[in-house]
């Protein structure tokens, strides 16, 4: 008893350690945000700041225009996260509860689409968009991320174990419809896989940075993270302007997973890669 005592105690210290150590930089963006620039490049270094000001905060949208460029990030990546996590459902589905011709074979390309890096892909997408005129059109965005390897795979993982055949033959019996089934027995039995797959895809979405920025021209359309790169090559100096824009762009993240947080952790326990 007294040994596994030790050894939570033990687990609880190095984990309560690590947890602090990977939070010390947030906090340090968090108390430098409301420093002066003077402040932030003096030395002796300072953690918390000696003067409070608001001031970076309150030119984010006169000089930055955050509002505008948050609220893209926010419909970009709201519109591609719950895209990819229906259609990863229904694919899911499919390959897990159907057998058909070729089955495996497209379970297998999926696995192999995972492998492949995914800057592999940029120039062959890229020349696609190009073709079909989606070039600096939110579609050129949205469309690429439709289909998620990654998800399909966690979905089919989980519906495979999850979800009970007797289940969905007895929705069968009663005259119930594939669609029908689809939308109220098997979403409703993913809703914790469905959190932990919403978490993974906004986070992927939110700091998308490469292919917004090689399809958008108009820069009154770019997200967040294009935007704070040309906010940061043009303010070189304002380092708290550049903290303040940094935090904002962290928060929905936060946000999002607090919201999903304990889903998050039971869908990932639950989920098929055991």
């Amino acid at each position: 008893m007294t040994k596994a005592k030790l050894s939570k105690g033990l687990i609880f210290t190095l984990l309560l350690i690590g947890g602090i150590a990977m939070s010390i930089p947030f906090i340090w963006l968090l108390f430098s945000s409301f420093k002066h620039n003077k402040e932030i490049i003096g030395y002796p270094p300072t953690f918390f700041p000696e003067t409070f000001t608001l001031t970076h905060y309150l030119n984010l949208n006169s000089r930055f225009n955050i509002g505008r460029y948050f609220m893209n990030s926010v419909f970009l990546s709201t519109v591609k996260t719950v895209l990819a996590v229906y259609t990863s459902l229904l694919c899911g589905y499919v390959l897990a509860k159907f057998n058909f011709f070729l089955k495996n074979f497209l379970f297998k390309i999926v696995l192999f689409t995972m492998m492949v890096p995914y800057i592999i892909t940029v120039i062959p997408v890229y020349q696609m968009i190009t073709d079909f005129g989606w070039k600096d059109q939110y579609i050129a965005i949205i469309a690429p991320t439709i289909l998620s390897s990654f998800g399909i795979f966690m979905m089919r993982q989980y519906i495979k174990t999850g979800v009970p055949d007797e289940l969905l033959e007895a929705a069968r019996i009663d005259g119930a419809g594939e669609f029908r089934i689809f939308h109220t027995i098997v979403i409703p039995l993913c809703v914790n896989m469905i959190s932990a797959l919403t978490i993974f895809l906004f986070l992927w979405n939110w700091e998308d940075f490469l292919w917004p920025y090689l399809v958008l021209n108009t820069q009154d359309k770019f997200p967040l993270a294009v935007a704070l790169n040309m906010f940061s090559g043009q303010n070189t100096t304002n380092y708290g302007g550049l903290f303040a824009t940094s935090l904002v762009t962290i928060l929905p993240v936060v946000i999002v997973y607090f919201m999903f947080q304990k889903r998050f952790v039971e869908g990932i326990s639950m989920s098929g890669i055991k």
